[in-house]
C-alpha cells in the first residue's frame, strides 16, 4: 500500500515541478542558506520543542536535499531508490502509529526550513497533517523600516504574548489589536490558549469554506476583524453554524482589508437637479411615514460646542423639509449602550442614522451587518468599514485662512493653537493653520497645546510663552458661553474675536441626503471594495468663516480672496515644499499633497512648536476616542 502512496506522492511532486517551470518559478525547495545571503540576521533564539504549522514549513536549511523534493515538498526521486524506501517506511509508520520524532528546523520570517527531517515533513504533508513536532531555532533579522520586517517583529511579540503560532497578519497593528480584543492578561495561560485555538479552528473552517483563502489577506486579519464586529465574548458562544452565518454577513468587512488604501474619499457631494426632483425622491421613499433621520450624540448639545453645531444641523434639516423629514436625537450615548440605542431607533423607524462621535463606531458594526437596510454613518475620518460610512468636513481649509490672519496680526510672531483630540483630521488643521501663518509672516511660530492633556492650563501656557493670539474651539459651548472661540486676541483677561471657522452641518446633512436620494449612496458603494468617507469642504458650502470688524480691512480682503480661490479650487493649502519639524521634506515643489496623505498626517510642520501627545498624557475621557482614531507623531530613529 505504501508503495502506491509513494507513487501518488511522486505524481504530485512531478506535477508541481512542471507547474513551477512553466510559471518561471524555482521548482525545488527554497534553501535558507541562499536566502540569508541577502538578509541581515541580528541574532538567533533557541525556541525549543514546539508544534509548528506544516503549511509554514517551506524549505530546507542547506542545498543537500533540495533536489529530492518539488517546491511542495512532494518527492521527485523515482521508486526503487534508497530515498523512496525510507519515504515508504515513514509512511507506514505514520499510518500505524504516527510520526513522533521531532524534526529540527530554523525559523526565519515565520517560515521554517528543515535541518533534519525533510522526509517526515514530506510524508505528513502528503497525509495533509496540520502540524509537526519540531525543535526550533529562530533567526531574527535586524529591525528596519521594511514593512515585512515590521510585521514580523509584531508577530514575534504576538507569539510571545499568546503562544499562538498558527496565524499571521498582513496589516501593521492587527496583531496587538487582536490581543487587546481578547482582553486577557499576557502571556496567555494554557486555558486561554486552548479556548482561542478551539474557536480559531471553527472560524478558520467556516472562513475557508466561504472562500477565505482566495482573499489576499491573512487569517489573523480576518479573525481580528470578526472579533472587532462581534466581540470576543460573543465569539466564544458561537457554534459552527453561527460562524458560517456571521462570516457571510462580515464578508464585505474582510473584502475591505484586501485594499492597500482601504478608504475611498468622496470629496464632493452628488448634486440633485432641482428641488422638485429631490422632493419626488422624498415622497416616493415611503407613502406611509416620514423619512426618519436619527442623530446619536455622546454628550448633550448644551455642554459641547461640537454637539451643539451638529444639533443646529439637525434643526436645519427639519426646517428645510418639514413635511418630508422627521428627526430624533439621543444624547449621552456611551460605548456600552450604543448597540441597544441603535436597535431602539431602528425599531422606531430610523432610515438613516448619524453617529456624532468616533467612539460609537466599534459597537455599531454588528448592528450595521444585521440591518443592511438602514444607512449608518459615523462622524470621523479614515475608518475602513464597508458597512458604515464616515463623514467629516475639510476644516483645514478654513484653518489655513485663520492662520493667515493670525500671522498678519501677531506682533511678536507667536500664535497659540488649542487642539482637543490628537486624531485623524486634527493634525491637518494644525498644519494648515501654521502654513497659513507662514504664508504672510515667515517668522511666525505656532505653539500647539492640547485641551485634553492632564496638565492643560491655557492661561499658564499663554503667559509662559508671551502669546496674545489664540486659535481655540470653533464654536460657543452653550452651557458655559465665553468669547474664547475661533481666532481671538487675548489681552489682560479679555478675548477680542477676529474670525470664527464655521461648520455648516445643516448644509452638510442636506447635501448628504440629496446624494443618498439621488442614488449615489448605492452606486458609490457598489463600485468599490473600499470603505467610503465623505470629506467635503468650502467648495461644498459646508465650511465657512465669519470675520469680525476687528480684522483690518486689508487683511480681511486678502482672507476673503483666498477663501474664494479655495472654494473654486484654484488654491489648496497643502501645496509646494512642506517640511516637518525634523526637517524631512513631506511634499515636493509644484505638487499638491494628496487627500489621503492630508487625512493621515502624523507629523507637524516646521514652524509648529509642540508635539502630538501620547495617549498616557491625556485625560481619561479622551482616551477612548484616541484609542480608536488617534495618531502618534513618528519619531526618527
Amino acid at each position: 500500500m505504501s508503495e502506491l502512496e509513494y507513487q501518488e506522492a511522486l505524481k504530485l511532486g512531478k506535477k508541481e515541478q512542471k507547474k513551477c517551470v512553466a510559471e518561471g518559478r524555482f521548482p525545488y525547495l527554497p534553501v535558507l542558506d541562499e536566502i540569508l545571503e541577502h538578509q541581515d540576521v541580528q541574532t538567533e533564539q533557541k525556541l525549543g520543542l514546539m508544534q509548528i504549522p506544516l503549511e509554514y514549513v517551506v524549505g530546507t536549511s542547506t542545498r543537500n536535499r533540495t533536489y529530492a523534493f518539488a517546491a511542495n515538498f512532494m518527492p521527485i526521486l523515482e521508486t526503487g531508490t534508497e530515498f523512496a524506501s525510507k519515504w515508504i517506511n515513514l509512511a507506514e509508520a505514520q499510518v500505524e502509529e504516527g510520526i513522533r520524532d521531532p524534526i529540527i528546523v530554523y525559523e526565519f520570517l515565520n517560515r521554517y526550513y528543515v535541518v533534519e527531517g525533510n522526509k517526515r515533513v514530506s510524508v505528513l504533508k502528503y497525509y495533509k497533517a496540520d502540524s509537526i513536532s519540531a525543535i526550533v531555532t529562530r533567526k531574527v533579522p535586524k529591525p528596519s523600516e521594511d514593512e515585512e520586517i515590521k510585521l514580523y517583529y509584531e508577530l514575534m511579540k504576538f507569539q510571545e504574548d499568546t503562544g499562538i503560532n498558527s496565524i499571521e497578519f498582513s496589516h501593521l497593528g492587527e496583531a496587538s489589536t487582536l490581543v487587546t480584543q481578547v482582553g486577557v492578561q499576557v502571556p496567555w495561560d494554557s486555558e486561554t490558549k486552548e479556548t482561542f485555538r478551539s474557536k480559531l479552528f471553527y472560524f478558520s473552517k467556516a472562513y475557508e469554506e466561504r472562500g477565505g483563502k482566495k482573499l489576499p489577506i491573512k487569517l489573523g486579519d480576518a479573525i481580528a476583524t470578526f472579533i472587532r464586529v462581534y466581540g470576543y465574548g460573543a465569539m466564544l458562544l458561537m457554534s459552527q453554524s453561527d460562524f458560517a452565518q456571521n462570516i457571510q454577513k462580515c464578508w464585505s468587512e474582510f473584502a475591505v482589508l484586501t485594499e492597500k488604501e482601504r478608504v475611498d474619499l468622496v470629496l464632493h457631494p452628488t448634486e440633485v437637479q432641482g428641488k422638485k426632483h429631490l422632493l419626488r425622491h422624498l415622497l416616493s421613499f415611503s407613502s406611509q411615514k416620514k423619512f426618519m433621520v436619527a442623530f446619536l450624540y455622546p454628550k448633550s448639545a448644551k455642554e459641547s460646542d461640537w454637539i451643539y453645531s451638529h444639533d443646529l444641523g439637525r434643526s436645519y434639516l427639519e426646517e428645510t423639509f418639514p413635511e418630508q423629514i422627521s428627526t430624533i436625537c439621543v444624547e449621552g450615548v456611551t460605548e456600552d449602550d450604543i448597540e441597544a440605542t441603535l436597535n431602539d431607533v431602528i425599531l422606531k423607524g430610523a432610515d438613516i442614522i448619524f453617529e456624532v462621535g468616533p467612539q460609537m463606531m466599534k459597537a455599531s458594526l454588528k448592528v450595521a451587518l444585521e440591518h443592511p437596510e438602514v444607512k449608518i454613518l459615523n462622524c470621523s475620518l479614515n475608518e475602513p468599514h464597508k458597512n458604515i460610512r464616515t463623514y467629516y468636513a475639510r476644516m483645514y481649509e478654513a484653518k489655513f485662512i485663520s492662520g493667515m490672519i493670525a500671522g498678519a496680526m501677531a506682533e511678536n510672531d507667536k500664535i497659540a493653537y488649542v487642539a482637543d483630540y490628537p486624531i485623524y483630521g486634527m493634525i491637518a488643521n494644525i498644519n494648515a493653520f501654521a502654513l497659513g501663518a507662514a504664508c504672510v509672516n515667515p517668522r511666525a511660530k505656532v505653539y500647539v497645546d492640547w485641551s485634553t492633556r492632564k496638565d492643560y492650563d491655557l492661561d499658564k501656557f499663554l503667559s509662559m510663552n508671551d502669546i496674545h493670539y489664540v486659535s481655540n474651539q470653533d464654536m460657543i459651548t452653550p452651557i458655559a458661553a465665553s468669547r474664547e472661540f475661533g481666532l481671538y486676541r487675548y489681552e489682560d483677561g479679555v478675548a477680542t474675536n477676529l474670525v470664527m471657522p464655521l461648520w455648516n452641518w445643516g448644509v452638510f446633512y442636506e447635501k448628504l441626503i440629496h446624494s443618498i436620494l439621488a442614488g449615489a449612496y448605492e452606486t458609490e458603494g457598489d463600485a468599490e471594495v473600499k470603505a467610503l468617507n465623505y470629506w467635503w469642504g468650502i467648495s461644498a458650502g459646508v465650511i465657512d468663516l465669519i470675520y469680525s470688524k476687528n480684522v483690518p480691512k486689508g487683511v480681511k480682503r486678502l482672507a476673503e480672496h483666498i477663501e474664494y480661490d479655495i472654494s473654486v479650487e484654484d488654491v489648496v493649502p497643502f501645496f509646494g515644499e512642506i517640511y516637518a519639524q525634523d526637517g524631512t521634506l513631506k511634499n515636493e515643489a509644484e505638487q499638491s499633497m494628496s487627500p489621503e496623505d492630508i487625512m493621515k498626517m502624523d507629523w507637524l510642520v516646521e514652524n509648529v512648536i509642540g508635539e502630538i501627545p501620547s495617549i498616557d498624557l491625556l485625560q481619561e475621557q479622551a482616551k477612548t476616542v484616541v484609542e480608536l482614531k488617534g495618531v502618534e507623531e513618528k519619531k526618527e530613529s
